[in-house]
């Protein structure tokens, strides 16, 4: 039973953002929308487990949430009672599986005009990712709409009260109101495409890395960037872009079991052990990297999915092809200001030409940021090059500058595994044999 109930929740949240966007698509109402597909969705758990999958168990949520949602649409005051009345509202062959055959498109009471398709989902993530919103709303609202994540699992995620996020989806669900459920035009489309991709992105560096808390790694929200990255290659499987995605978030993932220690402590990428790495996906991800290569020119993606492929290819930190990565990055920092990626090409000069070379693109760095990286706006993207400067100190033989900057990484990030990590290189270097 345990088992079987288990892939019916992982069908049913297969199956959530394409039922919401039929009837998105369909009646132009988010919010009742989303109650009847959670109506549906819990009509299902109840029943399926009971009796059986249906034959079309998409068509079958679809009819149910189509149902639920013309009543709504009906009356308000049906909406007013829908937690008393829902039952009564439901016609009693409304958790019958429609037959063989019989689509929630035909001339039944659906009244959806077409089968549903994925596209619908695709087309989900575009309406989330609307220019509109700000990235914060656009991302609160894929992970709600279409990664099926309740407001509380998103509040935690993000460490904030449930209300405040509460009130940011219901923001950027007014923001969306009355916008045309389609996917956009090809004058836009690769616009709207590259904000899917960012704030998948962005959940995805957040899962793997938080930004701040007590945990390091928040699996739930990583796992869930690579699952919507899956289903937007499954409907776009020829786009570099979004194959290069996938193949940088599988090889990052696939380090996740070395990352920590036994207590929960940082371990860096140059000191993990790597035999505890996923060389399954590993392998998929290399796989998956030299495939988005030959999709057409290199972008971000590409480029940040071949370094990792370099990192993970390498059995050991000192096999590492640091002069194939420095090559990289300055295809990439060519391509992107991204201070992340300058930073990172800041290391791979260090690997090839030495730590003073790496410093002084590092310093660099921070005077371009104008804030030698401990305040401002942007404390943390700073603490990271306070981090990287630091152990370039310590490998150039400057213990006191090292410990300095180790302490200033340590006092401006808000993730308490990477503090406590920098204080411990800080105090080791306090020691005489550090």
């Amino acid at each position: 039973m345990g088992r079987a109930t288990d892939d019916i929740e992982d069908l049913l949240r297969r199956h959530a953002p394409q039922v919401l966007g039929a009837l998105v698509r369909r009646y132009g109402h988010f919010d009742p929308a989303e109650d009847s597909v959670q109506e549906a969705l819990i009509a299902a758990a109840e029943q399926w487990p009971r009796d059986g999958i249906p034959d079309n168990p998409r068509g079958w949520l679809i009819r149910v949430a189509s149902r639920r949602l013309t009543d709504r649409l009906r009356s308000d005051e049906a909406r007013r009672r829908r937690e008393e009345t829902a039952a009564a509202l439901t016609p009693a062959d409304a958790f019958v599986a429609p037959p063989p055959g019989e689509g929630p498109a035909g001339a039944g009471p659906s009244g959806l005009g077409r089968a549903p398709s994925e596209d619908d989902t695709l087309t989900l993530l575009f309406l989330c990712c609307h220019p509109a919103l700000s990235p914060a709303a656009q991302i609160a609202l894929t992970l709600r709409a279409v990664g099926g994540l309740t407001t509380a699992e998103i509040a935690r995620a993000h460490l904030v009260p449930e209300a405040t996020m509460a009130q940011r989806i219901s923001r950027a669900k007014r923001a969306v109101r009355g916008t045309q459920f389609r996917q956009p035009d090809a004058r836009d489309r690769d616009q709207r495409l590259a904000a899917v991709l960012q704030v998948l992105y962005l959940i995805f560096n957040e899962g793997y890395t938080a930004t701040a808390g007590p945990d390091l790694h928040r699996t739930d929200l990583a796992r869930e960037a690579i699952r919507l990255t899956r289903a937007v290659r499954r409907l776009l499987p020829h786009e570099g872009r979004v194959t290069g995605l996938l193949a940088l978030m599988v090889l990052t993932e696939a380090r996740t079991p070395a990352r920590t220690g036994p207590d929960g402590e940082l371990v860096p990428l140059d000191e993990q052990d790597r035999a505890l790495w996923d060389r399954t996906a590993v392998a998929e991800g290399i796989a998956l990297a030299e495939e988005a290569l030959a999709q057409g020119p290199a972008g971000d993606y590409q480029l940040q999915a071949a370094i990792a492929a370099l990192h993970d290819e390498a059995e050991r930190a000192e096999d590492t092809d640091w002069p194939q990565i420095l090559a990289l990055y300055d295809l990439l920092v060519r391509r992107s200001p991204d201070p992340a990626a300058a930073l990172g090409r800041a290391v791979a000069v260090a690997m090839v030409e030495g730590p003073r070379a790496g410093l002084a693109e590092v310093d660099a760095l921070a005077e371009t940021a104008g804030t030698a990286g401990r305040s401002g706006t942007a404390g943390q993207r700073n603490h990271r090059l306070d981090a990287v400067r630091a152990h370039l100190l310590e490998w150039a033989g400057d213990m006191t500058a090292a410990r300095t900057a180790y302490r200033a990484a340590a006092d401006a990030t808000l993730s308490e595994p990477e503090a406590s990590y920098l204080r411990r290189r800080a105090d080791r270097l306090d020691r005489p044999d550090g």
